[in-house]
């Protein structure tokens, strides 16, 4: 009685403040679901005061701009202490909910995420001959770079002329990202707001010249930045410095999968409590002599020379290979509340993330695709998501003859029978395959296919494979669809499985 006696009070006292409050945040054009999910998190806040005798300074800096919600942070501490930070009281660690709210993208079929969203709806490849260098000794001679695209916008002069462009790829897509999120840091607790990135070469392109430069002038000739551009974590403290983030920061080398791993891991962190905001996703700038002739030495890529546009080919019968690119995407992970109390735009909810090894080669994935069916089937397991409930596949679709056959052949484990009804696409015809940045552009095409409602083809699949007989888009339009929920694959060298599970809010 004297517990429910007390929550009584709570609630009222609650909304006593919320509408007599000289500092109230309500005003009439804030949606009333709104006022209500604020209320909630007000009570919240109550019921910790009555609960451990703390005080609470509720929204320091609020105005209401619109139907927006514009904040600083609530402020709580037990009595006798100095005021403790939070951006928010929040649910419970480990039930917090996380939505994706802003994309930055730097993709050879457009820039930013108008300029990836025309790329795609334009049903062309970008895949071109290399001409930045002397691909003559290789068997092989497309890729898909970025080309024409001026960071100056983004980064200043002198910072252009200090990173590498591995860097200016992440710095860039990060303030792209910020900028479509509609995220203030000004307001935010910079605290909160962590950064982790994916990238399977991070800044060994830029050693590569240094050492050319090396042998022809000794250490004259090395630029003095080598040291601090080429490791892989170089991306995600340039991201962390340009941005004032001092959160969580850090990087991952995980192949052609590290973009999701770096996704998954950022959601952990804001699931777990230690962070609000996590900027997550991957850059790769591996186009160089000898980067490029690494995989053309093992005949990992594509020789279709003579008509480079069409070299890219997931899942067609007369595939031979991958196409390298360069590129990087970023994508702003919010806490649902968090976002919702600063009425940001949702493109979706990332429910989970999964990954698995295949322990059987460095580049051949293991012929029986259990690995990587146990990979999505865990994915599902820890969204909530049955098999027949997925509307969509984002494959990876490497374009390869093992890779593609392997990842239908593990879609038919986890789906079965029902694996013939659901829409697939890979979109490495468009883009190619940038190794560790892909599965973030992949990631950020996936919550576009659930924003947008419309479905990308897979590119040059025009000869149908007996391996590969799923449902995979081969219509050059795409496919007009509502989709729920969403699977992106990245599976990488190394037998490196990563999936993201994606769905609506």
């Amino acid at each position: 009685m004297r517990i429910a006696c007390g929550v009584c009070v709570i609630s009222l006292a609650t909304l006593a403040f919320c509408v007599f409050s000289p500092r109230t945040i309500f005003e009439h054009s804030l949606p009333f679901f709104r006022r209500l999910h604020i209320f909630r998190e007000l009570f919240h806040l109550a019921a910790w005061q009555w609960r451990f005798g703390g005080r609470i300074t509720v929204f320091k800096q609020a105005t209401c701009e619109g139907n927006t919600l514009q904040y600083d942070r609530i402020h709580f501490a037990q009595p006798g202490e100095e005021t403790l930070r939070a951006s928010y009281p929040g649910p419970t660690p480990g039930k917090r909910r996380v939505v994706v709210t802003g994309i930055g993208a730097i993709t050879p079929i457009g820039v930013g995420v108008d300029g990836l969203r025309a790329g795609l709806h334009s049903g062309q490849s970008a895949v071109r001959t290399v001409t930045d260098f002397d691909t003559s000794h290789f068997v092989t001679h497309v890729a898909a770079s970025v080309d024409s695209f001026d960071l100056t916008p983004f980064l200043c002069g002198k910072k252009l002329k200090r990173l590498d462009r591995f860097s200016q790829f992440a710095a860039a897509t990060a303030r792209m990202a910020i900028a479509d999120a509609s995220l203030d840091l000004e307001k935010a607790d910079r605290d909160r707001i962590g950064v982790c990135l994916g990238t399977a070469l991070g800044g060994i392109a830029f050693a590569e010249k240094q050492y050319a430069g090396f042998m022809e002038r000794g250490t004259r000739g090395v630029n003095p930045m080598l040291a601090l551009s080429v490791f892989n974590g170089a991306g995600s403290c340039n991201i962390a410095i340009e941005l004032g983030l001092t959160g969580p920061s850090t990087a991952n080398g995980d192949s052609c999968a590290a973009s999701p791993i770096a996704i998954g891991h950022a959601m952990d962190l804001i699931r777990d409590g230690t962070a609000d905001v996590m900027l997550a996703g991957g850059a790769e700038a591996p186009l160089s002599p000898l980067c490029y002739g690494a995989f053309a030495i093992i005949h990992a890529m594509s020789t279709r020379n003579d008509d480079p546009a069409t070299a890219s080919r997931p899942f067609d019968k007369d595939r031979d290979g991958f196409v390298m690119a360069e590129g990087s995407a970023i994508l702003v992970l919010e806490e649902f509340n968090h976002a919702m109390l600063r009425g940001a735009r949702i493109y979706g909810e990332l429910l989970s993330h999964a990954c698995t090894n295949d322990a059987h080669h460095m580049t051949h994935p293991r012929p029986d695709g259990e690995q990587a069916a146990r990979c999505m089937r865990e994915c599902l397991r820890l969204g909530g998501v049955a098999p027949q409930d997925v509307g969509y596949i984002n494959a990876h679709g490497s374009s390869t003859q093992l890779n593609d056959a392997t990842e239908t052949q593990a879609i038919k484990q986890v789906f079965l029978e029902g694996a013939y009804q659901v829409p697939i696409s890979g979109t490495k015809g468009y883009h190619g395959h940038a190794l560790g940045a892909t599965g973030a552009w992949e990631a950020a095409i996936s919550l576009l296919a659930i924003h947008d409602g419309w479905l990308p083809p897979t590119l040059n699949l025009t000869t149908p494979d007996s391996a590969c007989d799923l449902d995979y888009i081969a219509e050059p339009s795409g496919r007009t669809a509502q989709v729920d929920t969403v699977l992106s694959n990245s599976f990488g060298f190394g037998g490196i499985n990563a999936c993201l599970l994606f769905g609506r809010v």
